[in-house]
């Protein structure tokens, strides 16, 4: 049960190629007011709403301005692709910023966005993704065949497989999420592989702060297809499949010092129904 304080508090439920998420509108409950045991049991499958994290979405410190305020569904603070494309289409659905063109403000930096178009997705314009880090290819093993540590506002450890459909994302992805290489917190895990049949890559993600597969994964898929591109292996813009079946697009241009300027992510949000906190 979440506090008292917060019964009665409006949340609308999101969706996103897959992810989906409670949004809180920061005008009413701010995120000081909820602890990491709310934001728990408001996220929690078959006993809460449910749902892969918990946004607050806000008016920003200038006009035309967002803030975007993002937590897993275990409390911990992160920042979420997916999450600011649905922030986008709902904070001009609110009247809070303009759909044909707003900034967001978040914990990775200021983001640009538009809600402009008919098929229920939005635009999102992330910050520079900075040069991809090797990882040494011990920490691989069966079809695995290459990986690359891309942050994007938080770190994405890409792996490279044959096939993506037969791993077991859950029992794989939780030891690469914690192996030692990739620094104290860890990173998420995204597995991709090409498939030739749709002619574009589906990706399935092990997600830090949710610990398990999550359906999709934004800031995933940009690392994806910058690791992708660096690889060889594709050029942006890049189409990425994901596990709920959406599809995620990403465009960029590399730069000189080997990382990624212009970056765009292009995908879902839609809202699925609005509801009152018991």
């Amino acid at each position: 049960m979440v506090g008292a304080h917060l019964s009665g508090l409006s949340v609308y439920k999101m969706t996103g190629s897959g992810n989906d998420f409670v949004v809180v509108d920061g005008r009413h409950s701010a995120p000081e007011d909820w602890t990491a045991q709310d934001i728990a049991t408001v996220c929690a499958r078959r006993t809460g709403v449910g749902a892969d994290g918990l946004v607050f979405l806000s008016p920003g410190s200038t006009d035309g301005a967002v803030r975007v305020v993002y937590f897993n569904r275990d409390g911990s603070r992160a920042v979420c692709g997916n999450a600011c494309l649905c922030s986008i289409r709902l904070a001009a659905h609110l009247g809070i910023a303009n759909g044909l063109g707003m900034r967001l403000e978040t914990d990775a930096g200021i983001f640009e966005g538009r809600s402009v178009r008919d098929d229920h997705r939005c635009e999102l314009r992330l910050t520079s993704v900075p040069p991809a880090t090797s990882v040494p290819t011990s920490i691989l093993e069966g079809s695995e065949v290459r990986a690359l540590l891309v942050t994007v506002g938080v770190p994405h450890l890409v792996v490279l497989v044959k096939d993506v459909a037969p791993i077991d994302v859950a029992g794989r992805g939780r030891p690469l999420r914690q192996h030692p290489v990739l620094g104290p917190e860890g990173a998420n895990v995204n597995f991709v592989s090409p498939d030739p049949a749709r002619g574009d890559w589906h990706m399935r993600t092990y997600e830090r702060g949710v610990e398990a597969e999550t359906l999709a994964c934004g800031t995933g898929a940009v690392a994806v297809g910058c690791a992708l591109d660096q690889w060889g292996l594709s050029v942006l813009p890049i189409s990425i499949r994901t596990s709920g079946g959406g599809v995620l697009d990403v465009r960029g241009h590399k730069n000189a010092a080997g990382g990624y300027d212009d970056v765009w992510l292009v995908g879902g949000a839609r809202m699925v129904y609005r509801g009152v906190v018991a």
